[in-house]
C-alpha cells in the first residue's frame, strides 16, 4: 500500500507539473507583460504549496515502500521525486525572487524573459515527476 500511495502522489505531482508546463505557462505567455506577471504570482504560490507537499509525501511513501519491500526502485523513485526540493531551491527560487521583486507596473521585456526562464526551469520539475512516477510504476509491477 505504501508503494501505491507513492505512485499515486508522484502521478498527481506529475499531472500538475505537466499541466503548468504544457497549458498554464504557454497561456500566461500570451498575456501582456503586466498581466502575465500578475497571473504568475498567485498561481506559483498555490502550485508550490501543492507540489512541494506532493513531492515530500511521495518521497516518504516511496522510501517506506523501499524499507518494506527492499526493492531499490522504490528508493530510486523516492530520491528522484525528492530531488524536486533541491532543484527548486537551487534553480527555480532565485528566478522566483527576481519575479516577485518586479512591481506589476514595471513589468516588461525583462520580466517576460524571467517568466520564460521560469517556464523552462519548471519543465525540469515536470521531468523529475514523470521519471519518479514511471519508476514507481515499474516497481509496483514487480510486486
Amino acid at each position: 500500500m505504501l508503494g501505491l500511495t507513492a505512485l499515486l502522489t508522484a502521478s498527481v505531482f506529475f499531472g500538475a507539473a505537466i499541466y503548468i508546463t504544457w497549458a498554464e505557462q504557454p497561456a500566461r505567455l500570451h498575456l501582456d507583460d503586466r498581466a502575465a506577471l500578475v497571473q504568475w504570482v498567485p498561481s506559483y504560490r498555490r502550485g508550490f504549496e501543492m507540489q512541494a507537499t506532493l513531492a515530500l509525501v511521495s518521497g516518504l511513501f516511496g522510501a517506506g515502500a523501499w524499507g518494506q519491500t527492499g526493492h531499490v526502485l522504490w528508493g530510486l523513485g523516492a530520491a528522484i521525486i525528492i530531488l524536486n526540493w533541491p532543484y527548486t531551491l537551487l534553480f527555480v527560487m532565485p528566478v522566483n525572487r527576481q519575479l516577485e521583486a518586479v512591481r506589476p507596473d514595471d513589468a516588461g521585456p525583462e520580466s517576460r524573459d524571467l517568466l520564460g526562464l521560469w517556464g523552462r526551469l519548471h519543465a525540469g520539475r515536470s521531468a523529475l515527476g514523470g521519471l519518479a512516477a514511471a519508476i514507481f510504476l515499474v516497481a509496483a509491477g514487480l510486486e
